[in-house]
């Protein structure tokens, strides 16, 4: 059965999470991500006007899943039990190891592009995450603080599962998240 151009755009973007966040930008190739898709380079070109314009297609769907996620997981509650129901939901989206290093080579990225000169990626991936802090502020009815205490968890969690910490290991203690304690986070395949 044949797929729609939409169809395989988003083949293509799933294919590119993926070569990204394990290459990173400059390090993947467009006709890495053709051949994981099952496409020519041409065709990818038609769907994308450049490397720049896909990658950037992936970071927009990276953080818009998390922040939906986020969204999803807060209805209904506030304050610490919607944080807490963000943190399950993001655990839970992190166990796909792309999502998560595509979120460091998101970071990465950028800045390598600053540090050339180019401001365009910067500024569409602090406009995505001030969107998906603002979202979530709202979503949970939480003050800047609380906000500034669950993004900063998130990102040293980020860290430690991309190093492989074991759930046991000492630096995960000062957690006391109920997620970590039941395991729903595994270092296992992140």
């Amino acid at each position: 059965m044949r797929m729609s151009a939409e169809e395989r755009r988003e083949s293509v973007i799933r294919a590119a999470m993926v070569e990204f966040a394990d290459h990173g930008y400059n390090g993947t190739s467009t006709a890495a991500i053709a051949r994981r898709v099952g496409v020519s380079q041409p065709y990818l070109f038609r769907l994308f006007e450049n490397k720049r314009a896909l990658f950037e297609a992936v970071v927009r769907r990276c953080m818009e899943e998390i922040k939906q996620s986020f969204i999803e997981a807060a209805e209904g509650k506030t304050g610490e039990e919607a944080r807490e129901a963000m943190g399950d939901a993001y655990f839970r989206l992190i166990e796909d190891r792309s999502r998560l290093l595509m979120q460091l080579q998101m970071y990465v990225s950028t800045a390598a592009a600053e540090a050339a000169g180019d401001r365009a990626v910067g500024e569409a991936v602090r406009a995505l995450w001030t969107d998906m802090w603002d979202s979530v502020a709202v979503a949970s009815g939480s003050t800047p603080e609380e906000i500034t205490d669950f993004f900063a968890y998130g990102m040293l969690i980020n860290n430690l599962v991309a190093m492989g910490f074991p759930l046991e290991h000492r630096m995960w203690q000062g957690f006391g998240w109920d997620q970590v304690k039941k395991g729903i986070c595994t270092t296992k395949g992140t």
